[in-house]
């Protein structure tokens, strides 16, 4: 099932969020993307708030030649990176979703700028849609 918002885009998927993280990552690793950062926000909701919250996690993706790219064309850009890629508990299954960076980085004016976003999100479709194959 397709998940889609004007940032983001993902599946809902069968299964847990520890269960589908190494799909996740291994899709995130065939396009060249590494996780620099995690989130565990159910963790820090309970430790900062004491309030309980299904699993969502947030992972920091990136893939270094692309982020390269991005902040040789623009230096600032650098405050919308890593892409984030969202593993959330929705009822029985997990919805994964990545930020759309076309939508981010068209802010900027950049033509530079807007291809690399446009290969990242590329990459990033391509790891939803084999995370839906496999799912």
């Amino acid at each position: 099932m397709s998940v889609q918002t004007r940032y983001s885009f993902g599946t809902r998927l069968a299964g847990s969020v520890a269960d589908l993280r190494p799909a996740v990552e291994a899709a995130l690793r065939t396009e060249g993307f590494g996780v620099l950062t995690e989130i565990d926000v159910a963790a820090t909701m309970k430790a900062k708030l004491d309030v309980d919250v299904p699993p969502y996690v947030i992972l920091g993706a990136c893939n270094p030649p692309l982020a390269h790219r991005a902040i040789t064309a623009e230096p600032s850009i650098g405050t919308l990176l890593p892409c984030n890629v969202v593993l959330r508990a929705d009822g029985d299954g997990t919805v994964v979703e990545a930020m759309d960076p076309a939508a981010a980085m068209a802010m900027s004016d950049s033509a530079a700028l807007a291809d690399v976003a446009a290969e990242v999100r590329a990459r990033l479709a391509r790891v939803i849609a084999a995370l839906e194959v496999a799912g």
